[in-house]
């Protein structure tokens, strides 16, 4: 049953929190890149990975990226016409491409990282050594967290929690 004197205050939601902060360090990390490269945050996100694992599927790009697998098929789409990134069939299985940055993409790449890496430090300049640390475990809890939470969720009946 629910009390209908319950009220969801946004500004103390924490799902809503993570996601505007979220939001706002996408679109500073977005504009480094946006106009000098052109490039959409899906598409950045998708050589994020690439440049971290070469080699990844579509469906592996979605599964680190969190992102929807369309949205990972046209970003991959917009990166092999634009050059940025090769496409090639798995050696193992036919059915699978894996993916890798071409030479421009990890040029392109290379230039980006520097200036993600500085606007993440700027972010956390205003924590100590042990508030990062605790942070990041914090973050690691919440993650196992949500993977815990997507089970049940998945297995709620209609209607959910």
């Amino acid at each position: 049953m629910r009390n209908d004197d319950e009220r969801l205050d946004l500004a103390y939601f924490l799902p809503y929190r993570l996601s505007v902060l979220t939001n706002r360090v996408s679109a500073a990390i977005a504009r480094q890149y946006a106009e000098r490269f052109d490039l959409t945050p899906a598409e950045w996100r998708v050589m994020a990975a690439l440049g971290n694992t070469p080699g990844l599927s579509s469906r592996e790009v979605a599964a680190r990226t969190a992102m929807d697998k369309v949205q990972v098929s046209r970003a991959v789409a917009r990166l092999v016409d634009a050059g940025r990134v090769n496409r090639s069939v798995d050696a193992n299985d036919g059915r699978i491409a894996r993916l890798r940055l071409s030479a421009s993409g990890r040029a392109i790449y290379r230039k980006i990282v520097p200036q993600a890496l500085q606007i993440e430090a700027q972010l956390v300049e205003p924590l100590s050594g042990p508030e990062r640390d605790q942070f990041d475990r914090i973050l690691a809890k919440l993650d196992r967290q949500i993977d815990i939470l997507a089970g049940v969720l998945e297995r709620e009946p209609e209607g959910g929690i």
